[in-house]
C-alpha cells in the first residue's frame, strides 16, 4: 500500500473519529451520509452509496449526488468484489459500500483497511441504536405493564402484548399459541397447540417446561422464539417470535420478549381469576335463585317450564326435557320441549336413560359421532332421591363440544339442589289428583267435574252436559261377578277419556252413572259424541254391554244453574231408557215431562 493510500485512510479514520466525538446521538441516516460525503471526497470517487440487506436484498441508505444504482443480491458474496469501475465492499452487520472509482488508484490492501474502519464507525452509531432502543423498549415494557395491571380481559392481555411486540420489533412475525380453554374474538394471530406432535416441537416444550425454546433454521435464514405466557398457578400459552436473516439470537432482544410474554402471563392469569370468580359468583346465584324459586311451592307444570327456560337461557341449550321414572314407566313431564314429543327424540332418550340407570351418574357426551343425527352434544344428569332414580333432565346441543364441563357440573348441582322441590311437586299434585280422581276409573271425581261447571257457567258462553248410565248394569254384577263389572266400568271410562279433549271433563257420577261436561260445546257436537260413545262401548266391551245418555246443552242468553241442567240431563237419560236403551236423547222440553224448575 502507497504512502498516499496511508494518508487518504488517516484522514478518513481522523474524520470519523471527529464526527463520532462530535455526535451523542445513535446512528442514522445522518451518520451513513455524512460518511458517504466524506468517502466521496478523500477517495476522489464518482459516486459513493451505503445499502443495507434486508431480507432477500439490498436496501440504498445513503448515497452521494445523482448515485442511483442498485446492488444485486446474492446470498454469497466475496468481501472485495471489483468490476471495471466499481468496488463493492462488505461491511459488517449486513451493510455494504459501493464505490464508484474515476480512476483506479487503491489496491485490495486498502480496501479491505477501508473495509475496517467502516465497519467500526457505522458499529459505533449502531451500537448507539441498540442502547436507544432498548431504552424505549423498557419504557414500552413499564408502559405495557400499567396497561396490563388496568385491565381484566383476557383478550385485552392478548392485544396489548401483540401491538407492544409488534411496536418494539416492527420487522418481526408473531403468533400465540394458546391452549384450547382460551378464546379469542379479536383478530389476533392466534394458532392453537398441535397435541398429537405434528406441530412445532419447540412451542409444546416452551408450553410444558415454562422455558424459553427456539429453533434456527439454515435453509429459510430464520430464528423462531417460543416464550411462555407463564403465571403463577401455569402456562397459558406461548409467543412465537419469527426473526428473517438471522442465524442465532439477539441476547438482548431475547430477554425483552421474555419479559413482556411474562408480564403478560402473570396479566393473563389475574384476568383468568377474575373471570373464574365472577363465574363462581353467577353460578351461585343462580342456584341460589333457582332453590328460591322452587321453594314457592310452584304447582308441577310451573316448576318444570320454570327448570326448562332456566337451561335454556343459562346454557344455551336448543332442547331440554325432563322424565320421570316409576315402576309403571318412564313418563315425560311437563316443561319439556316440543322436540321430545317427537318419534326422532326416543333415539337420545335411549342413550340417556340406559347410561343413567346404569351409573346414576351423569351422561357427558360431547360429541355422539352419529351419522345425520340432529344433535351432536348431549348431557343427561338423573334426579335421585335416598339412592333411588326418581328421574333425568336432559340437554342437547346441535353442535359438537357446545357445552363446557363447568357448565356440566353447574346443570349436575341445579338437578341436585331441585331434585327435592320437583319431587315434592309431583308428590303434591299426586294427592291433589287422588282427591278429584275416582279410584276406579281415573276419571275425575263428581266435586271436581261440579266445581268445573259450576266456573264454566260463570266465564263460557254455552256448554254441553252429558250423563250416562250402563244399561242394566245389575244383570252384569249378578251374571258376571262384581269384579267383571269393575272392569267393564274401567273399559267404559277408558272409551270416554278416548274420545273427549284435554278441555273436555269426564267424571264417574256414582255408581254405574258416569258424565262428561263440554264447555264451549254446541248441542250438535254434543249429541254427535254421545253417539259416538255409545256405538264404541257396544263394539268396544267385553262381555259387551251398552249405555244410554242424556244430552242437556246451555247458553248465556238462557241464564242456568247446575242443578237445573243436570236435572234436565237425568230427565233426557230416562226418556233414553223408555226409548230402549243403547242411545241418546238430547233434552228438549217438549219431549220431556214432568220438568221443574
Amino acid at each position: 500500500m502507497t504512502s498516499h493510500s496511508e494518508y487518504i485512510l488517516l484522514s478518513i479514520k481522523s474524520s470519523f473519529f471527529d464526527y463520532i466525538s462530535s455526535q451523542a446521538r445513535p446512528y442514522s441516516r445522518h451518520a451513513a451520509e455524512y460518511a458517504v460525503s466524506c468517502l466521496q471526497s478523500y477517495l476522489s470517487a464518482e459516486y459513493v452509496s451505503f445499502f443495507k440487506r434486508k431480507e432477500d436484498q439490498y436496501l440504498l441508505i445513503a448515497a452521494s449526488s445523482h448515485s442511483y444504482h442498485t446492488v444485486p443480491f446474492r446470498q454469497k458474496r466475496s468481501l472485495i468484489e471489483r468490476t471495471e469501475s466499481r468496488v463493492d465492499l462488505m461491511l459488517s452487520e449486513g451493510f455494504l459500500l459501493s464505490v464508484t472509482e474515476k480512476e483506479h488508484v487503491f489496491d485490495e490492501d486498502f480496501y479491505r483497511l477501508l473495509i475496517k474502519e467502516c465497519s467500526l464507525f457505522l458499529a459505533h452509531f449502531q451500537r448507539l441504536q441498540k442502547k436507544t432502543d432498548m431504552e424505549k423498549n423498557y419504557q414500552e415494557l413499564y408502559a405495557l405493564t400499567k396497561r396490563l395491571h388496568a385491565t381484566m380481559n383476557k383478550d385485552e392481555v392478548l392485544n396489548q402484548l401483540i401491538l407492544s411486540l409488534q411496536k418494539m420489533f416492527p420487522d418481526y412475525l408473531f403468533y400465540l399459541f394458546l391452549s384450547h380453554d382460551s378464546d379469542s374474538s379479536h383478530q389476533l394471530p392466534v394458532k392453537e397447540f398441535d397435541y398429537e406432535g405434528t406441530g412445532s416441537e419447540s412451542a409444546m416444550e416452551a408450553y410444558l417446561t415454562g422455558e424459553i425454546k427456539w429453533d434456527a433454521s439454515e435453509s429459510s435464514n430464520q430464528v423462531v422464539l417460543y416464550a411462555p405466557l407463564k403465571g403463577n398457578q401455569g402456562i397459558y400459552g406461548v409467543v412465537e417470535v419469527t426473526q428473517q436473516n438471522r442465524s442465532e439470537l439477539d441476547e438482548d432482544e431475547t430477554v425483552m420478549t421474555a419479559s413482556l410474554a411474562e408480564a403478560a402471563g402473570h396479566a393473563l392469569e389475574n384476568a383468568k381469576l377474575y373471570e373464574q370468580s365472577k363465574k363462581l359468583v353467577s353460578d351461585l346465584q343462580l342456584i341460589n335463585e333457582t332453590s328460591h324459586k322452587l321453594n314457592k311451592n310452584l304447582r308441577l307444570i310451573d316448576t318444570m317450564t320454570f327448570m326448562s327456560d332456566r337451561m335454556i337461557r343459562s346454557f344455551s341449550a336448543d332442547e331440554t326435557g325432563f322424565f320421570y321414572t316409576s315402576s309403571e314407566g318412564t313418563r315425560m313431564l311437563p316443561g319439556s320441549t316440543s322436540f321430545f314429543h317427537t318419534a326422532e327424540a326416543s333415539f337420545y332418550l335411549e342413550i340417556a336413560e340406559r347410561r343413567v340407570r346404569q351409573e346414576l351418574e351423569g351422561v357427558f357426551i360431547g360429541d355422539l359421532k352419529v351419522k345425520d343425527a340432529a344433535f351432536s352434544s348431549l348431557i343427561a344428569i338423573p334426579m335421585v332421591q335416598r339412592d333411588e332414580l326418581k328421574g333425568f333432565a336432559v340437554i342437547l346441543h346441535r353442535n359438537p363440544y357446545a357445552f363446557t364441563f363447568e357448565m356440566f357440573k353447574l346443570m349436575q348441582s341445579l338437578i341436585h339442589h331441585s331434585t327435592l322441590a320437583l319431587m315434592n311437586s309431583m308428590l303434591r299434585e299426586e294427592l291433589e289428583l287422588l282427591v278429584i280422581t275416582d279410584h276406579l276409573t281415573k276419571l275425575y271425581s263428581r266435586n271436581y267435574l261440579d266445581d268445573s261447571v259450576q266456573h264454566s257457567l260463570k266465564t263460557d258462553s254455552q256448554g254441553v252436559f252429558i250423563l250416562m248410565d250402563i244399561d242394566d248394569f245389575k244383570t252384569v254384577n249378578d251374571t258376571h261377578g262384581h269384579q267383571t263389572g269393575d272392569d267393564i266400568l274401567i273399559q267404559v271410562a277408558g272409551i270416554i277419556m278416548n274420545s273427549i279433549t284435554e278441555s273436555d271433563v269426564g267424571a264417574r257420577w256414582g255408581g254405574e252413572e258416569l258424565a262428561v261436561y263440554l264447555p264451549q260445546a254446541d248441542p250438535r257436537y254434543g249429541i254427535e259424541l254421545a253417539n259416538r260413545i255409545v256405538d264404541s262401548v257396544q263394539n268396544e266391551t267385553f262381555p259387551s254391554v251398552t249405555i244410554s245418555c242424556g244430552v242437556a246443552h246451555w247458553t248465556a242468553e238462557e241464564p242456568e244453574s247446575l242443578k237445573r241442567m243436570i236435572r234436565r240431563a237425568d230427565q233426557a237419560l230416562y226418556k233414553a231408557k223408555e226409548n230402549g236403551k243403547n242411545c241418546a236423547v238430547f233434552y228438549e222440553e217438549s219431549e220431556v215431562m214432568h220438568e221443574t224448575s
